[in-house]
């Protein structure tokens, strides 16, 4: 169930908003002032928020500032009375997904918060799945499979999969493969990627013949997942 909060000092309109999102099968949570707000956003994380931009403590501008410097990527829909040009476009370079004017539609708001939803469903699950030709690899599952051939990694395996997938046909250094996956994590030498290069290339090698891939390695240059028909041997 997909949690919503509400961030609006009207208490009628908080309740009209919390009565019919809930009735439509959403859990809710609210606020009426700026700390309440980011109070909240902190615990359970929200799926969504709509905010309204005037509150009694301060402005609906400083809780989308904050939401999104703190790293919070669902959708913000700005609830407002304001309806100039200026207000809607401060409030979207704000980082705002959609800017609904008071009075408002109940099942317009609704249409609305369900499109930025699903916007972000499909964005996430896009950038955790990776595919190159009949090679699919799923990031959240760690499994990679062409046609009805699956194969299960680990997630570094999968990770490191992923970034040759990303960069099909151009070869990577070693430094390059280190210095995105295991720089950060210390600990580990450059020999570390030679040996997940091997892991993939034990575990891959028959599912990326199906696909028309190649794990190769390029004299002087490093690896690259290649399609076939390239040389760089």
């Amino acid at each position: 169930m997909t949690l919503i909060l509400i961030v609006e000092d009207d208490g009628d309109i908080q309740n009209l908003l919390a009565r019919g999102l809930m009735a439509e099968g959403f859990e809710i949570g609210t606020a009426a002032r700026v700390d309440e707000a980011l109070k909240a956003a902190h615990g359970p994380a929200p799926g969504a928020v709509i905010l309204d931009i005037t509150l009694s403590d301060g402005s609906g501008h400083d809780v989308c500032r904050s939401l999104r410097a703190d790293g919070f990527s669902g959708p913000i829909l700005f609830l407002s009375a304001r309806d100039e040009v200026n207000d809607r476009a401060e409030g979207l370079a704000l980082g705002a997904d959609d800017y609904i004017v008071k009075p408002f539609v109940f099942d317009e708001l609704l249409a609305r918060l369900r499109t930025q939803l699903l916007r972000r469903e499909h964005a996430e699950a896009a950038r955790s799945r990776v595919t190159i030709g009949k090679l699919v690899l799923d990031l959240d599952t760690g499994r990679a499979n062409c046609g009805a051939s699956t194969i299960k990694l680990t997630s570094r395996e999968a990770d490191l999969l992923a970034l040759l997938m990303r960069n099909v046909d151009r070869p990577l250094s070693r430094t390059e493969i280190y210095d995105r996956l295991w720089a950060d994590h210390g600990g580990s030498s450059l020999n570390v990627v030679d040996v997940y290069i091997g892991y993939l290339r034990s575990k891959m090698t028959d599912l990326m013949r199906h696909g028309g891939l190649c794990l190769a390695t390029v004299r002087g240059k490093g690896f690259l997942l290649e399609r076939r028909g390239l040389n760089y041997r």
